[in-house]
């Protein structure tokens, strides 16, 4: 078996018109690449092994720079979501004809829009709290710091009420 697939490039390819087609293309290609390669020996391999293969060559292909995928089209989209319902199913040896949601509950993962929603709030999130490097913290402006803007009390505080 080789192990090319293994390094790959950590970059993000960017179309002349931003559609990021390119990169969804590479990363869709060498997503199921690595996922052929891993069913092959996929029988000799215990099933915690194995998730933990396919989380580390082909899931986090998929989580790589996935927030700049906001705004992409939900066609390219559902490519990247084919890799992760592929790799469910091979991770639980599941038919085609099965229904992926119980098999991505079983293993805590997102779907590709909920996983670039996330991204993006976490980044939110640290920009807001101050863990977010510099550049990136400055960009963003809190509502309640607008001026003429009315302000309700609760926006002093940066506490989240609950319901």
């Amino acid at each position: 078996m080789c192990c090319q697939y293994l390094l790959y490039e950590t970059s993000v390819y960017i179309d002349s018109d931003i559609s990021l087609q390119t990169h969804i293309t590479d990363t869709v290609r060498s997503c199921f690449a690595a996922l052929r390669q891993i069913w092959s020996v996929r029988c000799c391999l215990p099933q915690h092994a194995l998730l933990t293969l396919i989380h580390a060559i082909v899931v986090s292909k998929v989580d790589y720079c996935c927030s700049v995928l906001a705004g992409a089209s939900g066609h390219l989209l559902d490519r990247l979501q084919s890799i992760l319902n592929s790799a469910a199913r091979l991770i639980f040896s599941a038919r085609r004809s099965e229904h992926i949601t119980p098999l991505l509950r079983d293993l805590h993962w997102l779907r590709v829009l909920e996983l670039i929603l996330f991204h993006l709030c976490v980044l939110a999130y640290r920009c807001l709290n101050g863990s977010a490097p510099p550049y990136l913290a400055e960009s963003i402006c809190r509502t309640a710091d607008v001026e003429g803007r009315r302000h309700l009390r609760s926006s002093a505080t940066m506490t989240a009420m609950r319901c």
